[in-house]
Formats: structure tokens, sequence, C-alpha cells
């Protein structure tokens, strides 16, 4: 398997052998980024940018052209036919017929899973409203690599609004991968959501742990009151670690004694995504910045700045002559980072490598028009109702389902027969006793009978 004509929607459509293999040739790009401009001659991108971007759009813009490519390109909903009422699966398909590759930035969650689903061509998600920023994230592993030699093993303390942050939801799974140590010091109410917390315990085998500041001394000293520890995630890098066996409860006193004198090796931090806050958001009012006081602290003396940028007053300008400050060079890393996508995806390097693509987890889906959609109202099935929902079972004791498009899970109240019309609460044995191609999930009572499903036991 190879990468290409592969889409890139989410960071696990990308296996860690791949991510390497990314960075192998990424390293050769970057040794001189005019000297590849018959790679891609040729071939055409769609470079769609619906909301503002700078750094992405351009360092792929850039690598294009680096390659020999071209790009076209449209950056106002309002100035294409999707302002009409045009549907994202048509837009995809037209827009697939002109080109060799799209990649996309859109406010709804999910839109660049439609694009890849209809376009017809490799679709990179370059950013879907609050979900995934894959490609920024293989520009964060890259920079991490180059500088510490590796990831495995490596404390990451990432801060700031890990709610609405893209750019955290692929970090944090791709550090949970590659069996990196995280530590989440969200704003107020901005911690990672349930549903990304969810996708990596059950999924990288790690445990997550709520976490008392107090239980880090030190760095919580450094970072002071208003930094609060929320909790840490420790994935099953070393024998020792009882993240090793499912259900074990972490004993956090082992982790830290085994990490000896406690230190980061970089701090994410990240911006208020102000354009994403819901109304009972409060983070902003204690949003917090890191400045050159915070970095005198021992924790940090070796520890890396990171941003994915662009910033606002959560760091300092005062660091950015800091020689741990990566936060400029992660941009720039974007432009070989993504030179070495396009020219995978696109066929003209990597062939003959045999690269192992992610197997995924093999799960029931479910789709039906009768039950319930997805409740995320950011997801694009909310903005286009044309789109059927689909879920993917990723729970049974309680049932769980999780959006295809935007990854939030739900838990059903109760599940259904299409055949019979009878629903009863969505218990495990209830599950089992209703043919997968006849179960109809709810998630109340009142939604069942709007669909004339009668409930178990009701006269």
């Amino acid at each position: 398997m190879s990468l290409t004509s592969r889409s890139v929607v989410t960071v696990d459509d990308l296996s860690n052998e791949e991510i390497a293999a990314v960075f192998s040739l990424a390293d050769e790009f970057a040794q001189d980024v005019r000297a590849w401009n018959h790679v891609c001659r040729g071939i055409v991108i769609a470079s769609l940018f619906y909301e503002p971007s700078t750094r992405t759009r351009l360092s792929f813009e850039a690598a294009v052209h680096r390659l020999g490519g071209d790009a076209v390109t449209s950056v106002d909903i309002s100035a294409s036919s999707l302002s009409k009422g045009e549907t994202l699966a048509d837009t995809a398909r037209i827009i697939g017929s002109y080109v060799d590759l799209i990649v996309i930035r859109h406010p709804w969650e999910g839109a660049a899973r439609v694009f890849a689903d209809y376009a017809g061509v490799p679709v990179i998600n370059a950013g879907d409203g609050g979900h995934e920023h894959p490609t920024q994230t293989l520009c964060d592993l890259y920079t991490l690599r180059k500088e510490r030699g590796g990831i495995a093993g490596l404390k990451i303390a990432i801060c700031g609004d890990l709610k609405h942050g893209r750019t955290v939801h692929s970090l944090a799974y791709a550090l949970a991968r590659f069996d990196a140590q995280i530590l989440l010091y969200p704003a107020p109410g901005l911690g990672l959501p349930d549903y990304a917390s969810s996708k990596m315990t059950t999924e990288y085998r790690g445990i997550f742990q709520p976490v008392n500041g107090e239980d880090l001394p030190g760095i919580s000293r450094a970072l002071g009151p208003d930094w609060v520890l929320d909790a840490i995630y420790v994935t099953p890098s070393k024998p020792n670690q009882p993240a090793l066996f499912p259900g074990a409860q972490l004993n956090l006193n082992v982790v830290l004694s085994s990490w000896g004198q406690f230190s980061v090796d970089a701090l994410y931090m990240t911006r208020l995504q102000k354009e994403r806050l819901a109304p009972d958001d409060v983070g902003g009012k204690r949003y917090l910045v890191v400045d050159k006081d915070l970095m005198r602290g021992k924790e940090f003396k070796r520890t890396l700045v990171m941003h994915p940028l662009p910033r606002v007053d959560e760091l300092s300008r005062e660091l950015d002559t800091d020689p741990r400050s990566m936060y400029f060079r992660q941009a720039a890393n974007g432009v070989p980072v993504r030179m070495a996508l396009l020219a995978l995806v696109a066929g003209r390097r990597g062939a003959g490598l045999a690269l192992a693509s992610p197997e995924p987890e093999a799960r029931e889906a479910y789709c039906s028009n009768l039950g319930l959609r997805c409740n995320n109202d950011r997801c694009v099935t909310a903005h286009e109702t044309s789109l059927a929902s689909r879920f993917l079972v990723v729970g049974h004791d309680p049932v769980r389902l999780r959006c295809v498009f935007c990854e939030h899970e739900d838990a059903p109240a109760l599940v259904g027969s299409a055949a019979s019309r009878l629903a009863r609460p969505a218990s495990k044995a209830a599950v089992r006793r209703i043919k997968a191609e006849n179960r109809v999930y709810f998630m109340s009572a009142e939604q069942a009978e709007q669909r004339q499903f009668r409930l178990h036991g009701a006269d």
C-alpha cells in the first residue's frame, strides 16, 4: 500500500510508518526547496480556503509551486456556488473533475470527509472547524523529531483552548500513537472534548488520569495557581506502566517517579478560538500568557516553546529570540512537509514503497434516516440535511455512536427495530436482540414516538 491517491482527512488516515516516510522525504526536500520543480510538473491542485488562513494556505501553494505544479484557488464562499445553495457533494464532484488533488479548509466539522467521499480525487484536510488539522500536526511532529531526535517518551504540555483547537485534537492523537506523555493545561471550561479523550483511551490503549496540581509541585509552582493541570495522559510505552493492562488504574506516583526530575520537553500553547466560542464558554476571562518570567523556571530549562500560530496575547513576543522558541520553525517546516505529502499523494514519489496503511478496527456502521442525527451543531450534517447521518458503534455497554464526519459521540437512550417498530432502552442485551440491519437508535422517547415507534412496555 502506498499514499498514492489517498485522502488525508484525519491524522489517523496515516500510519506511523507513513508519517515517517513523509518526514524522510521532507528531509530530502528541505536540503534545497528550489531543487525539486520537476517532481509534480503537470499536477494541478485546488486550494479551497473558506476560513481565513496565512500559513497553511500559502505553504500548500508554495509547496506545489516548488514541486513544479500549479494551484487554482477559491477563498470566499460568497463568491462560489456554495452561496447559491449548492451542496458540498456537488461542489466536490465539480472541482474534482478539474484538478488532480484538493486541499480544503472549511468551518463545518466533517466537510473534508464529504469532499473525500465525492470528489473522485485525493483530498487533504487543511482544517475543518474545530475537528482536526492533520497537516499542522505533521509540522509539529516533524519539528519535535528534528529538535529532540524522536517523539517516544517525550513529555508534552498542551495549553490553552483544548476544546475548540483543531490543531490540539490532531496533535494529541498523534502524540498518543507515538508514545509521548501528555499533560493537559486547559483554560477554564475549555478542556479536551470528551469524544477526543474517549478515542485516545479506547484506541491507543493509554490512560487519562485526572490530576491534582499538587502531584507535580515543581511545574505547578512555576506555572502558578491559574494553570490547573486537568489531566495527564500516559501511553503504554514502558513495560511497567499499568496502561498496558485494560481497566487498570494508573498509579501516578509510579509514573512520576519513573520520569525522575520532572520537566517538560515541549510546551505547546494555543490561542483562544474566539470564532468558535459558545455563549457559556468562560475560558477567555482567565487566559494565560507564556513569557520570559515563566520560562526562567528550572522546569523549563530545555523546554521547547511551540505554537501553531497565529498568536494573539497568549505568547509574549519577548520570547521570539529565545533559542527554545520553535513556532517560526514550525511554520517554516510547513513547506518541505507539505511538499513531501503532496508528492507522495500525487504518486510522484514513494513508488515501490511498501508502507503499512492504517488498519481501522472493524466496527459496526450505523446509518438510518429514521433515528438520531449527530447533535453537534457544528457538524456538516447539521448544515446539509440532505447528507445521511453515519455513525460507527464504538461502545456497547453503554451504547456509544461516533459520527463518521465530526467524530462527536452520542449515547442513545433507545434502540428500536425497523421491522417491529418497537423501541426499548439501549442496553447491550436489547441491541443484541435486533438484527444490525434493522436497528434504529433514538436519543429520547419523544424522538422515537415522532417516528411512529412504540415504546416497549407502553400500553
